[in-house]
């Protein structure tokens, strides 16, 4: 079964993080200069928010198309789900559709390990299936023969 920590070690241990006080401006700037959808938000060496496009895109749309000198504690998801690094992609796929989640932080005990987003899952997904359907194929390809499939026509 598919773990989270798998596919952390296929994407790499690349983090953006931000603090609350963080202005928004900021995380924007980020957010585009890195081309990443979501930033952490923690405080004290603790997870304590998430942001996304989501948040900033509501954030924009309330305050009339402008960013404005907000700080990510005021828009930023105060309450994300998590996982573990032990959590199965199963598990993960559930609680992103359940939640509506397109990015999740990955937990092991306080220490942030990672982010995980639905293009990771579908990912790690797609590989999965290619290398089940490979190790299929090979496997018919080596399905021994029996006697009556293996003689001459004819004969």
């Amino acid at each position: 079964m598919l773990k989270v920590s798998e596919i952390l070690r296929v994407k790499g241990d690349t983090l953006f993080t931000a603090t609350p006080d963080t202005p928004v401006s900021r995380a924007v700037e980020i957010m585009a200069e890195q081309d990443i959808g979501s930033v952490v938000i923690m405080e004290s060496g603790m997870l304590c928010g998430m942001l996304t496009f989501r948040e900033i895109i509501r954030h924009v749309h309330a305050s009339g198309g402008n960013v404005g000198n907000a700080t990510l504690r005021s828009i930023m998801d105060d309450a994300p789900v998590s996982v573990t690094p032990n959590t199965s992609a199963d598990e993960v796929q559930r609680l992103m559709l359940e939640r509506h989640a397109r990015y999740i932080p990955v937990m092991d005990g306080p220490m942030l390990m990672g982010v995980i987003s639905f293009y990771d899952m579908a990912q790690a997904i797609v590989a999965a299936q290619q290398f089940e359907n490979n190790m299929l194929k090979a496997y018919i390809r080596d399905w021994p023969m029996d006697e009556e499939n293996t003689a001459a026509p004819g004969a």
